[in-house]
């Protein structure tokens, strides 16, 4: 699958079906940055509205590709992932995990995703302070790169994260960190109404309130 750019919409490529428009705005058409910096950055946001198609499992594992080349304290990746593809028998499993309004349109998702990190160093079994840090790293390669092929990639809270820890069997030194949903884009009409009005890059708070230099003085 290739993925190419054609204005401000999207056009990707597939194999059996050729070129199709996607539904998917670029940041930047509303977003602007105060300093340069790479425009994938600005283009990049968390759309909802997705088609329900598959996604082929080579373009999924470049997702976890980049990931993988994530940073990390010592080099311990200390980041994991499970996933369902839609179709599948763990599909259902991943998709009551989510609270309701999280529901209502990752139901159109082709992948669900769960991150987890790994709390000690496996070298030692000594704390790893950094491995939620680090997983976050590893979120962000894998939500950048689906940007760039033209998916939607969303990431979410709103799920059980103790049914989550049961119903996956994932052992006590993991955490269990965020879900994601993983998709095609679709049109913005078959998400509920009110969150129609909300499906457009949002912005950001101004850079002097996020950093100082010294000590904190926010």
């Amino acid at each position: 699958m290739l993925s190419t750019f054609c204005g401000p919409r999207f056009l990707i490529a597939e194999r059996a079906v050729g070129y199709r428009a996607a539904a998917m705005i670029k940041g930047s058409e509303i977003r602007k940055a105060d300093f340069p910096i790479e425009p994938l950055l600005l283009d990049r946001w968390s759309p909802r509205a997705m088609s329900g198609e598959e996604i082929a499992e080579e373009e999924l594992m470049r997702l976890f590709e980049a990931a993988r080349w994530a940073p990390s304290s010592f080099n311990a990746q200390q980041w994991r992932a499970l996933y369902a593809r839609r179709g599948t028998e763990h599909w259902p499993v991943f998709l009551e995990l989510l609270v309701e309004a999280n529901k209502s349109w990752a139901k159109n998702a082709a992948v669900l995703v769960v991150f987890i990190s790994r709390k000690t160093f496996d070298y030692n079994n000594e704390p790893s302070i950094t491995h939620s840090y680090d997983t976050g790293a590893a979120w962000e390669n894998f939500a950048l790169q689906g940007f760039r092929l033209g998916l939607v990639v969303h990431g979410m809270q709103g799920f059980d994260y103790e049914r989550a820890r049961v119903e996956l069997r994932i052992p006590d030194e993991f955490q269990v960190e965020a879900m994601a949903a993983v998709g095609w884009p679709g049109a913005k009409e078959v998400l509920p109404e009110k969150l129609q009005k909300r499906e457009s890059p949002n912005d950001r708070r101004k850079l002097s309130e996020s950093i100082c230099e010294g000590p904190f003085r926010f």
